[in-house]
């Protein structure tokens, strides 16, 4: 393996005073456009509510990783994690979760997976 391979880019991606952190079609949908809009294979979207006026967590399994994310609705707060490898881009995800979850603000921490540097 070469020194210069890195596995993956890891996105760690909080977004605040957002919306739709209950409806969990429309996560659902957020999610799978997210995943295809940098390049992913979709297996399998799993998300779980914690009930009415609560939060969701859930997970896009990708061939190539995952998309997660965790919602806290009552503060308007939402936690997402991408990490996807091969000729995935997982910043061309931010652009579609942003137009799902119309955060006022984003921040977000990127790390490449693997990297000896």
């Amino acid at each position: 393996m070469s020194k210069n391979f890195t596995p993956g880019t890891h996105l760690l991606i909080d977004f605040f005073e957002a919306k739709n952190l209950q409806d969990l079609e429309h996560i659902r949908q957020g999610l799978t456009e997210a995943a295809l809009a940098c390049g992913a294979t979709i297996l399998e979207v799993k998300l779980h509510s914690f009930g009415e006026n609560c939060g969701i967590t859930g997970v896009a399994i990708l061939a190539e990783s995952h998309i997660t994310i965790h919602t806290w609705p009552e503060i308007n707060y939402a936690a997402l994690d991408i990490f996807v490898c091969g000729s995935c881009d997982a910043r061309k995800s931010i652009p579609v979760l942003q137009k799902f979850f119309e955060p006022k603000k984003t921040k977000i921490i990127e790390q490449k997976r693997g990297d000896l540097n």
